[in-house]
């Protein structure tokens, strides 16, 4: 069992790391506060995550980036700042108050030219994107509702080509995916997306535990590897 001394040597942990490797930064700070302002969940990664997700997108010399989950935009603008000029981030989002709040995160980033945010159930929005030739994207992160993301998957895989990658976050469950028996609907679709990883020979993959200021959960991370 995780307890509360556990947790905040976490958090203190991830400070550290932050302090040390994460410069402040004043658009990214802003889009927290307003995000908070207007009462969206306090569910963004943290300031090393989004780092992280800057360097694997720099790494896979992405130009062309998907996110499922926008939120208010945090996540988006890593994103967004690790591309080359020309590059494009197109990042999906349910609710239309959170799209708001995220595109004026984004525009007080400077990054409106870069990041198109489309609001509408991503089930829908995405094949849309497969209709207009959107594709083929060389970075995708997928971070909504965790009941849907084999569906998420495999709309990604249609979006993507040979050299793709894919980071799933939020994939452990504070360790819940262990519970066979679970009827927890996001445990069940995280259990779900293990199995249909795993049976997807498109890809190699592998996936971390994480600690920190988020708690205990993870993120799967998947190079595509054949031709699609």
């Amino acid at each position: 069992m995780v307890d509360s001394t556990d947790e905040e040597r976490w958090a203190a942990v991830d400070r550290y790391i932050v302090g040390h490797l994460v410069p402040t930064d004043d658009a990214l700070d802003a889009a927290l506060v307003a995000s908070a302002e207007a009462h969206l969940p306090q569910i963004n990664v943290a300031p090393n995550q989004g780092k992280l997700l800057a360097l694997l997108a720099q790494s896979a010399g992405a130009r062309k980036v998907l996110e499922i989950g926008t939120l208010g935009g945090y996540s988006t603008i890593w994103l967004a700042r690790a591309l080359p000029a020309g590059g494009r981030v197109v990042t999906l989002e349910l609710s239309p108050v959170h799209a708001d709040v995220a595109r004026a995160n984004i525009a007080r980033a400077g990054l409106a030219g870069l990041a198109e945010v489309r609001v509408g159930p991503a089930l829908e929005t995405l094949p849309q994107l497969l209709e207009e030739g959107a594709g083929p994207f060389d970075f995708v992160f997928i971070d909504a509702d965790k009941m849907n993301n084999p569906e998420y998957w495999s709309w990604a895989m249609r979006l993507v080509h040979r050299g793709s990658v894919v980071v799933v976050d939020n994939v452990v469950r504070q360790g819940r995916i262990l519970d066979a028996s679970s009827a927890d609907q996001d445990v069940l679709g995280t259990r779900l997306l293990f199995e249909t990883i795993a049976a997807d020979g498109r890809v190699s993959a592998t996936a971390l535990q994480t600690v920190g200021s988020k708690g205990y959960d993870g993120l799967a991370i998947a190079l595509v590897t054949a031709d699609l």
